[in-house]
């Protein structure tokens, strides 16, 4: 019961009429002069007096007056105004509070050994030798931190990086290691933070590779001012050489496997990480490591190894060049080995890249035939290793090619052909002895490398302009190189598909086996003329093992098929219209015929697997 109530009931009892009792009052009662003031003050008094429930609960809430100033000049909380730097040293305190500076620091400081000592053990052995523990040397290092020195028990926040209750004045660098040491604590080094450290051991290896050779100025810097980024070794790159050779079952595998037609199962795995800035240009699988090479027109050139199931990054490069100012439109393996890369770009010169060594030499220009080479982009090494061929820019005759040496990358041949327009594609013979030659004129070239001359002519049915050949397969005549087909896209969409065997001429090949002569017919018939695609054929190749050829055209979206041979029929089942493709640019088979590379006008890379 509050305590007007109370006043009220006591007037009642004693019926006494106080002035300082308004209870009395009725509503219709009216106070005039000095009475009705004096009972208004003193109602008013009456209503500001405060009940117990309310003191109490203001105490709760606010606290009282006596409290509240024992809080407020506690310890000198606040100090004068006179003092600046203690001013801003409470202002300091006070956003650092934790909510424990109340606490005593015999509280503050804890370790818990749970009945052992081997963390205190550890502790000491972290404070006398911290130096060791470090994994490498500090970038840069300020030669202050020793001249400075840290308070640790003076600062609330700092309190926890003592290692003794006692311990309270450190000097700089070990402030810095504890800090560091703290801050792992809290965040734990990530797994790919862990592998990104043998980056560093990476880069110093570069370094010195670089330094120890004359040939690192031509890596860096070469003649004419076009810089190149210094790769690395193979055996840089290559961490463990036995994982990249090919295993016995592999082989076994690859032996017993035999496609068949219409049908065909493909899977599709991890994509190639990087991403070229332009279009793919070229794309050749290693012939003996699963190692996948790719070039384009941003200047940068890749070696990724092929791994899938890699981990954290499937299919993880192994290293880049970049050539400034030159756009790659064309890099391959040269020889059996694979234990060299040629590439080039639109400039008179190219680029040899040993893998061994990894020497880059530049090769400007072809003794004696430099007018004849304005552009070193179109050319194809022979599967032997020996000799490389170049397209030449003037056409004299129709077209020719200028053939060097790989070893001494002098010139030694030159091959010519009839027609008009010029060269539109050409392909070594697989034992290296002749070459192929397709005219933009529908006109095709068998010549010699044993004769310096032309073995024969015959012309691509219904072609009426050339764009791209490709030789493949096995058990083919042996005097033009063993090849079994020989494929010629024409800017119609048509592919034909010649049996090489069917090529020659069986009486003549019968009657002059022993002189070496051969004797081709001239217009020979096609095993078969693809129609599937309606735009420029761009890309034709056959896969090592003989039974697949892919082609396809860059000039319309998803425009690729698959062919089995030898029966010559186009798989139906794949690719799909959910196959992403985009406008194909370059495609490759690996060396076991069990993974396909397609490349596209974006600088995407996608492979696929072959099963059976």
């Amino acid at each position: 019961m509050s305590r007007r109530r109370q006043q009220e009931q006591e007037q009642q009892e004693d019926g006494s009429s106080d002035e300082g009792s308004f209870a009395s009052f009725g509503d219709d009662d009216v106070l005039s002069g000095s009475d009705g003031d004096d009972f208004a003050e003193k109602r008013r008094a009456v209503l500001l007096d405060k009940d117990s429930d309310e003191e109490e609960l203001e105490r709760f809430v606010l606290g009282s007056k006596e409290t509240f100033r024992e809080q407020l000049f506690r310890d000198d909380f606040l100090p004068s105004v006179t003092d600046s730097k203690a001013l801003v040293k409470a202002t300091a305190d006070d956003e650092e509070a934790t909510g424990h500076e109340h606490v005593s620091d015999s509280m503050l400081f804890t370790l818990d050994t749970g009945g052992d000592s081997d963390v205190e053990l550890e502790l000491v052995a972290t404070k006398q030798a911290p130096q060791e523990q470090a994994e490498e040397a500090p970038a840069w290092e300020d030669s202050d931190d020793e001249r400075l020195t840290v308070s640790l028990a003076g600062a609330t926040r700092l309190r926890k990086l003592r290692q003794t209750e006692a311990e309270d004045v450190v000097s700089g660098t070990e402030y810095a290691r504890r800090l560091r040491q703290q801050y792992l604590r809290l965040y734990p080094l990530p797994d790919w933070a862990k592998d990104a450290t043998t980056g560093s051991k990476r880069r110093r290896r570069r370094s010195s590779a670089a330094s120890d050779g004359s040939s690192a100025s031509e890596m860096e810097l070469d003649s004419d001012g076009e810089s190149i980024d210094a790769p690395l070794p193979l055996d840089c790159f290559l961490r463990d050489a036995s994982s990249f050779l090919p295993t016995a079952s592999s082989d076994a595998s690859r032996k017993r496997r035999k496609l068949r037609p219409e049908t065909i199962d493909v899977q599709r795995t991890r994509d190639i990480p990087d991403t070229h800035k332009a279009g793919v240009s070229s794309l050749a699988f290693h012939p003996r490591r699963p190692i996948l090479l790719s070039s384009s027109t941003s200047s940068i050139m890749y070696l990724h190894h092929i791994d899938p199931s890699a981990h954290p990054t499937p299919n993880p490069a192994l290293t880049s060049v970049q050539v400034k100012r030159t756009d790659l439109r064309r890099a391959a393996f040269v020889g059996p080995d694979g234990d060299e890369v040629v590439f080039a770009g639109r400039r008179r010169y190219f680029h040899s890249w040993n893998l061994s060594s990894g020497l880059v030499k530049k090769v400007s220009k072809i003794q004696g035939h430099q007018k004849e080479q304005r552009t070193m982009e179109r050319f194809r090494a022979s599967p032997c290793g020996r000799y490389l061929a170049l397209v030449a820019s003037d056409k004299k005759g129709g077209g020719m090619l200028n053939i060097v040496n790989v070893g001494s990358m002098q010139w030694i041949a030159q091959a010519r052909i009839d027609g008009r327009g010029g060269v539109a594609d050409f392909a070594w013979w697989s034992d290296g002895n002749g070459l192929t030659i397709a005219g933009k004129d529908g006109q095709v070239t068998e010549w010699s490398m044993a004769t310096r001359r032309t073995v024969g002519i015959w012309r691509d049915e219904g072609s009426v302009g050339g764009t791209v050949m490709a030789l493949g397969g096995r058990n083919g005549p042996a005097e033009l190189g063993g090849d079994r087909w020989v494929a010629v896209g024409s800017n119609s969409g048509v592919l034909n598909v010649y049996d090489r065997n069917e090529l020659l001429v069986k009486q003549q090949q019968q009657a002059k086996a022993g002189s070496g002569q051969v004797e081709i017919k001239r217009l020979p018939e096609p095993v078969r003329a693809f129609e599937q695609l309606t735009t420029s054929i761009s890309v034709v190749t056959f896969s090592p093992d003989g039974q697949l050829m892919a082609f396809g055209s860059q000039h319309k979206k998803d425009a690729f098929r698959l062919v089995h041979l030898p029966s010559c029929t186009v798989y139906r089942n794949w690719p799909t219209e959910q196959t992403p493709l985009g406008r194909i640019t370059a495609v490759a088979f690996s060396a076991g015929s069990d993974m396909l590379a397609v490349g596209n006008d974006v600088g995407k890379i996608r492979l696929w697997e072959i099963r059976s």
